[in-house]
């Protein structure tokens, strides 16, 4: 398989934490979002991604874009270790939280909407520091009460999944911006247990082939 993905790219962040808790080998292969005008821009990678958005696994002919259609594809061929453990109701509530913070607030706060307020709309940096405060505590301050329900030692009782998964890179980037998560202790205590994992500590975005200093 290779694995077609930006060190500090929150969706590439969420495939490498997956394909390392399944154990699966892959060959990771950079596409710089800033160098040459955005690599992610080039032909050769449009063809693979039209949308030119990373990350893009290929597993023989299969050729997958978005985070988390990568992790259910895993999740239905390589099924153990389960991302989805559990039964209906579990797995539901799993994806409802990795969907809270991939769907809901990742969106909102990557790199193309930033370029897009800075460059096109000549949004100050104080302005885009106020616009991405807002939408980090409307998200955290969710979750945190969503946790106050299903919490156990991770987001969705005691076993970690695909909601653990999601949750590692929107901390990181939390702590990029200098959000302050003191108000939410439920996700700040599973957001350390979570980054003592060998999986999601090998996924760390310095560890990276493409991390830049």
């Amino acid at each position: 398989m290779e694995l077609y993905g930006y060190w500090r790219s929150s969706a590439s962040y969420r495939a490498r934490i997956a394909l390392n808790f399944k154990r699966l080998d892959y060959n990771y292969i950079p596409v710089h979002l800033l160098k040459e005008g955005g690599q992610q821009h080039k032909t050769a990678y449009r063809q693979l991604n039209p949308n030119g958005l990373v990350p893009t696994l290929v597993d023989g002919p299969v050729v997958i874009h978005q985070s988390l259609a990568i992790m259910e594809y895993l999740e239905e061929k390589y099924p153990g270790p389960a991302l989805l453990p559990g039964k209906a109701a579990k797995r539901a509530a799993i994806r409802a939280l990795a969907l809270d913070l991939a769907a809901e607030l990742q969106p909102l706060i990557n790199l193309r909407v930033q370029q897009y307020l800075s460059q096109e709309l000549s949004v100050t940096d104080a302005q885009k520091k106020a616009w991405l405060d807002h939408w980090f505590q409307q998200s955290f301050s969710a979750f945190e009460q969503s946790l106050h329900e299903t919490s156990g030692e991770f987001c969705v009782g005691d076993e970690f999944s695909l909601a653990d998964v999601c949750l590692v890179p929107q901390l990181y980037s939390a702590e990029r911006f200098g959000i302050d998560v003191s108000a939410y202790p439920y996700l700040t205590r599973i957001g350390k247990r979570l980054l003592e994992l060998p999986w999601v500590e090998a996924a760390h975005p310095n560890l990276q082939s493409d991390a830049e200093a």
